[in-house]
């Protein structure tokens, strides 16, 4: 039995959408799970309906492309084509590292030959090379650090962005990962480590398994004990580090 391909795409174009959905619609292995308006809803419905292949503009309403693949993670993003309407010599980015991408616009023949692409590579699966590509295709492209300036967070009916270095500490809230910032609270379905990847170490410093604090916004750190530190933030925040992360805490002290 053929193996179906639960595919997703997100185009804020109306035109460009219908026409992407309707090649897809005829090819006899692929399932269209969501044709997404922007990248709010493709960051939804990538969460919702599991697709194995997204098409992902790269620049839309609410999220751009990036942003939805730093919001889902490099490691947890599906396989991806990106779509996008710079000329060859930008998207020489997407190339070399062997993601695929289309140009507006969009060329039948092109998309065929990008899901053959996508067919191949869903059959030897390699998350992990998977994952290290799209993260060098963001480096590529963006010209920037690894750490994303701004954090994308959902609220009842819109998404909000927040400033990483307004970031005062994160810490760990069941499934999610709560991010203190000016007296607000965010969650974040993440987990603490995740997040830490997410962020300049140069910057933050987990203090705790639960607990991650911005050094910009540390006002004291105290001895509490032969191994643990109280660590006192500029709103009076107060948190106490553990012993495994002690070494990181003395460090921040010896700097």
């Amino acid at each position: 039995m053929t193996h179906r391909i639960r595919a997703l795409i997100a185009e804020d174009e109306p035109l460009a959408r219908e026409k992407l959905a309707e090649l897809l619609e005829r090819e006899p292995d692929i399932d269209l799970v969501a044709a997404c308006r922007d990248g709010g809803e493709a960051l939804e419905a990538i969460a919702t309906q599991n697709p194995e292949l997204v098409i992902l503009d790269v620049q839309m309403p609410v999220l751009s492309g990036m942003q939805v693949v730093e919001a889902v993670g490099a490691e947890q993003m599906p396989l991806t084509i990106f779509l996008t309407a710079f000329d060859a010599f930008a998207v020489k980015a997407f190339e070399v590292n062997a993601v695929d991408y289309l140009l507006k616009p969009l060329d039948p023949a092109r998309l065929a030959a990008a899901l053959e692409r996508a067919r191949a590579r869903l059959a030897t699966p390699d998350r992990s090379a998977l994952g290290t590509e799209i993260q060098r295709m963001l480096r590529s492209f963006a010209g920037t650090a690894d750490y994303p300036a701004r954090i994308p967070v959902k609220l009842a009916d819109r998404y909000e962005f927040v400033r990483t270095d307004e970031i005062e500490w994160v810490e760990a809230a069941d499934n999610y990962v709560a991010l203190h910032v000016g007296g607000r609270k965010f969650l974040v379905r993440e987990t603490v480590s995740g997040f830490e990847q997410k962020l300049d170490p140069e910057r933050f410093v987990r203090v705790r398994a639960s607990a991650i604090v911005n050094l910009d916004r540390v006002a004291a750190v105290r001895p509490w004990s032969g191994s643990e530190y109280e660590i006192q933030l500029r709103d009076g925040t107060k948190l106490l580090s553990t012993r495994m992360f002690r070494e990181r805490v003395r460090s921040l002290i010896r700097s």
